[in-house]
């Protein structure tokens, strides 16, 4: 699965790990991504949508009818 949020687009970040002794390694900042099922009415169908937690709050707030549209708008299958 990809880390990525198909609502907000959140992607990993990149950084390093730095230890004690100062070295540094490559490192990778993956997003809280879940993968949570919606009844979506107007379509009178279940979407299952790879969301970051701040996407599900999103959801929560704006209504999954207004949040698949975003999703659309920004060119993603549903």
């Amino acid at each position: 699965m990809s880390a990525h949020c198909q609502l907000t687009g959140r992607r990993p970040g990149f950084g390093n790990t730095i230890s004690h002794s100062h070295r540094r390694t490559s490192r990778r900042f993956d997003p809280n991504i879940q993968r949570k099922r919606y009844w979506l009415p107007s379509e009178g169908r279940y979407v299952r949508l790879t969301l970051s937690v701040k996407g599900i709050k999103t959801v929560d707030t704006i209504g999954i009818e207004a949040a698949v549209t975003r999703i659309r708008a920004r060119g993603e299958k549903v």
